[in-house]
């Protein structure tokens, strides 16, 4: 049995998650992004494989450390994929698109597919049939958008999200709730119901730690799976240690 460890490097979580051969086991939150935490992640777990999905700037000493102990991959564009990226500039694209994409071929082959991020942002992926992915576009996200408006007014104050608030909002908390969950989830309909118009039949794929906040509030089918980029990131190390 080979063990795989998958590392999730975002903006606002330090993730990771250990396969065995391709079964999900676990996932877990790292306090910090350090060669102690990784080497105790390493002693404990004793994986074969690694592979590291960066957007952050993190220690290269924990690169060093994968190669010496793992079959290490870090995910960049230089990577091998299961699918073709755009001709533009493949080194700008997220790691964590590249996983989500690359987790909608492998679940859904041959297939048109929507794969959507909810994290510090909303990142909308879409890959054709043929396994190109086109591209899609990039949006605020739900902490990001509470902060701008806590940020760049004198009275409204940070809140934290809940899950359960009205549609008419009778105090500042829930009309921020209102506006910023309700606003996102429309919005995400909005663009769902834009691609229909071009693509009739697509799947709809939903990560990130942010989803369980608008799953209820979307009236399009979805394919909702928390462990989405951990899919991709197995299945790209898979890929490249072939």
């Amino acid at each position: 049995m080979e063990k795989t460890l998958c590392l999730d490097f975002g903006n606002t979580r330090l993730k990771a998650a250990l396969f065995n051969n391709d079964t999900f086991v676990e996932e877990w939150v790292m306090p910090d992004a350090t060669v102690a935490t990784i080497q105790q992640i390493v002693q404990l777990y004793q994986p074969t494989k690694s592979i590291l999905s960066s957007v952050i700037l993190h220690p290269p000493e924990i690169e060093e450390l994968l190669k010496k102990t793992t079959r290490f991959h870090k995910l960049g564009h230089t990577s091998k994929l299961p699918l073709t990226t755009p001709v533009g500039k493949p080194e700008t694209i997220g790691a964590d698109r590249l996983a989500m994409v690359a987790a909608s071929v492998n679940l859904f082959p041959n297939q048109h597919n929507l794969a959507i991020g909810l994290g510090s942002c909303i990142t909308y992926n879409f890959i054709n049939n043929m396994s190109e992915f086109l591209g899609g576009s990039i949006s605020p996200g739900m902490t990001m958008r509470f902060r701008s408006m806590n940020e760049f007014t004198a009275l409204l104050p940070m809140i934290q999200p809940e899950h359960h608030f009205p549609l008419v909002g009778y105090d500042t908390k829930t009309n921020l709730l209102s506006g910023v969950i309700l606003g996102m989830a429309k919005e995400i309909d909005g663009i769902i119901d834009a691609y229909k118009l071009k693509y009739s039949n697509f799947n709809v794929l939903l990560t990130g730690g942010d989803m369980p906040f608008f799953v209820p509030h979307l009236k399009n089918r979805i394919f909702a799976d928390p462990n989405l980029i951990y899919k991709g990131l197995y299945a790209i190390s898979e890929y490249n240690n072939k």
